[in-house]
């Protein structure tokens, strides 16, 4: 298969369309391998308009999807990101060429460890990847530009915003009574807002689930 006339169908009839203008999120979608991020068996789909599974309730975003949030991200040349449940890390690479560091929280010690094994191997020497929770974050490296979140969530834990920085953004898929939208959380010195941006669906990370609460 020729994955390099793959990659750059998919960002001319799956990005591009999807109203994503930013040159760092095409530049980086072009030079970022997406097949050596999705299993071995399903290398002949690394480039379909699809999420590509990785494990129970884990994925690759698809393609479109990540491109938007990243749009909404805003993403610059010196911010420092954090990038929650990565996977196999294809969101940290693409990442990694748009910003001046990336660091990833995955809780998963094998995805974690492909994520190493690919970055290394693709020279991303400002990223680095973390097994850990990602709804904790990580507080030793921030506070942080924006907080990328892989996947769907029903809350965002106030100890997670407190990692942003004053005019830093979080960008999520929220659940809503079955359906999902991006929506991108930004922080001033003592408040939070909140402002939507697309429609889109993922599986839900366990982490960001809403805990259960008792009542008598």
């Amino acid at each position: 298969m020729d994955f390099a006339r793959a990659r750059q169908a998919m960002v001319d009839c799956q990005v591009r369309p999807a109203d994503v203008t930013r040159y760092s999120i095409i530049e980086s979608m072009l030079a970022v391998p997406r097949e050596l991020f999705v299993p071995k068996a399903r290398r002949d789909v690394a480039y379909a308009g699809c999420e590509i599974a990785l494990g129970p309730d884990r994925v690759l975003l698809e393609p479109r999807t990540l491109a938007k949030m990243l749009e909404a991200a805003a993403i610059g040349p010196q911010d420092l990101v954090l990038d929650l449940a990565p996977g196999t890390g294809y969101s940290t690479a693409v990442i990694a060429r748009m910003a001046e560091a990336v660091v990833a929280i995955e809780p998963d010690a094998d995805l974690a460890e492909t994520a190493r094994s690919v970055l290394a191997q693709l020279e991303a020497d400002n990223a680095v990847v973390l097994q850990g929770d990602p709804a904790a974050g990580d507080s030793a490296h921030g506070p942080f530009d924006v907080i990328f979140v892989n996947g769907c969530v029903e809350r965002i834990p106030d100890a997670l915003l407190t990692q942003l920085k004053a005019g830093g953004r979080l960008v999520a898929l929220f659940a809503d009574r079955g359906m999902s939208q991006c929506h991108v959380l930004t922080r001033s010195n003592s408040t939070v807002t909140r402002r939507y941006a697309f429609d889109a669906d993922a599986p839900m990370l366990a982490e960001f689930r809403r805990k259960s609460e008792f009542a008598f």
